[in-house]
């Protein structure tokens, strides 16, 4: 059997819990959706539909949905946030496959190659601009302000990444900073704005926030271990994509230190200096998992999903703590 599959088996789908829990709310949030993405300029809806419907997970409107419900919520009050917070993830899914040269999202051909970069930049606008049409109707002044960071902060987050890009010398530090920024803030933004659609206390609000922001750094974490250890059925892109781009994910950083002098001219060359080899994505990933560098990053993952499932404690035991607390499981369940 191949080395990183026996690492790296198939998700167990443990998800479907809260999924069942949310589907008459997430079928309201899907109608939103569908309805806001229209626009008299076909070509907007036509390229929005290629990627909102690849089948995603809508984890982070399912989130806010849960966040409402856990935190006591009743009525559609969130479902328009909920809608936001897709747009938002879509928009920045668009921009980012023109920024990396991406060339699957999801599973299908990424839309840039399809349309063009211009257009798919200038949709991804248009899914902007409808997120903040959607949070003005609500009313909420604070999930605007939560939303509206979220988006700033994501943008650094990215630009940070670009500018570190191929940086063999990269710190553990400035990589979870990265990955705070441009993954797990909007987690951390759909469960806070969700408990602020509800009406909860400061304190309810404080701890959805911190589920999120843990969850959504165990889902990079464990993405990135991905990417050297899955395959393209899972992961809907190409397996090796971060290497290929030359992003310096946790994997590669803590192989890079624990392989030392002996494979510093392989590294420099493959990621410093990008002149790969059609051979080369196949000697980093055995360099990584030789080095226990994939183990290691599933372990911080493991880490963080403990921690998010912690910041639920201030709740009820009911089951929308217990949907909260498998999806934090299930953003490891990829691990060995």
């Amino acid at each position: 059997m191949d080395a990183a599959k026996a690492v790296m088996p198939r998700p167990s789908g443990s998800v479907d819990h809260l999924a069942r829990l949310a589907r008459d709310d997430m079928a309201g949030v899907d109608a939103i959706i569908r309805a806001r993405m229209q626009s008299p300029v076909s070509v907007i809806p036509a390229l929005a539909d290629h990627l909102i419907d690849a089948g995603g997970k809508r984890l982070r409107p399912l989130l806010a949905v849960a966040a409402a419900r856990l935190a006591g919520g009743e009525g559609d009050a969130g479902l328009k946030l909920a809608a936001a917070v897709e747009f938002i993830h879509t928009a920045t899914l668009l921009h980012d496959d023109v920024v990396d040269s991406s060339r699957l999202r999801r599973g299908k051909v990424a839309a840039h190659l399809i349309w063009g970069a211009p257009s798919s930049v200038l949709v991804g606008d248009f899914l902007f601009a409808r997120a903040f049409e959607l949070i003005v109707e609500t009313g909420a002044l604070r999930a605007m302000e939560i939303l509206a960071r979220a988006s700033r902060v994501i943008t650094e987050g990215e630009v940070l990444q670009l500018t570190r890009a191929h940086d063999l010398n990269l710190s553990q530090q400035t990589y979870l900073d990265i990955i705070s920024a441009k993954t797990a803030e909007l987690f951390a933004a759909s469960a806070e704005a969700g408990a602020v659609a509800a009406g909860a206390s400061l304190d309810a609000c404080a701890a959805l926030r911190a589920y999120g922001q843990n969850l959504g750094l165990a889902f990079q974490l464990a993405d990135d271990a991905l990417d050297y250890g899955g395959v393209t059925e899972t992961l809907g892109k190409n397996a090796g994509d971060d290497f290929r781009e030359g992003k310096a994910t946790l994997p590669l950083l803590l192989a890079i230190a624990r392989t030392g002098p002996r494979e510093v001219a392989f590294w420099e060359r493959a990621i410093g200096r990008q002149e790969q080899t059609e051979a080369d994505f196949r000697r980093a990933r055995e360099l990584i998992i030789g080095a226990g560098a994939l183990e290691a990053t599933l372990d911080l993952a493991s880490d963080y999903a403990d921690s998010a499932k912690e910041a639920l404690s201030l709740f009820p035991a009911n089951d929308w703590r217990l949907g909260l607390e498998s999806l934090a499981d299930f953003a490891v369940s990829r691990r060995a």
